[in-house]
C-alpha cells in the first residue's frame, strides 16, 4: 500500500515513509531530530514574510534570490548565516502553495534542488 509523503514543518523537505513510522505515521512532523530541535523560529517566520513582501514589490513573474531576504532580515555581516534558513523558508512557502523554486527558469522540486535557486510567486 503506497503511503503519501509529507513535508517537514521545519525545513520544508519531503518526508518519505519509513517502516519504523508505520504505527505513528499520522503524528510524524519532522524529517530529523535536528529539525525537531530547530523548529520554526521568529527569524524563520520573518524570512517567510520578507520573501512574500519582496515578491510583491517585484511584480508578477519576477524572481528573487534567497539572499535578498537574508540581507534584509540579517545584519551587514550576518546575512550569510541566514542563507540556509531563507532556503528553508522558501521550501515551506512552496509547501503552502504560495511560491515556486526555480533553477535556470524551470520549476524544480525544493526537496532535491542543489545550487543556486530563485523564488517566484506561483503562476
Amino acid at each position: 500500500m503506497p503511503v503519501e509523503s509529507k513535508t517537514c514543518v521545519a525545513c520544508g523537505r519531503r518526508i518519505e515513509w519509513r517502516k519504523k513510522w508505520a504505527r505513528d505515521w499520522e503524528n510524524v512532523k519532522y524529517c530529523s531530530d535536528g529539525c525537531r530541535r530547530r523548529g520554526v523560529s521568529k527569524v524563520d517566520q520573518q524570512l517567510e514574510s520578507t520573501i512574500l513582501d519582496l515578491l510583491a514589490q517585484r511584480g508578477t513573474g519576477k524572481t528573487i534570490c534567497p539572499s535578498d531576504a537574508a540581507r534584509q532580515v540579517g545584519s551587514e555581516d550576518g546575512w550569510r548565516d541566514l542563507m540556509e534558513p531563507a532556503r528553508r523558508a522558501a521550501r515551506r512557502l512552496v509547501d503552502r502553495g504560495e511560491v515556486e523554486i526555480t533553477q535556470a527558469g524551470h520549476v524544480v522540486d525544493p526537496s532535491t534542488a542543489k545550487g543556486p535557486i530563485r523564488i517566484r510567486r506561483v503562476r
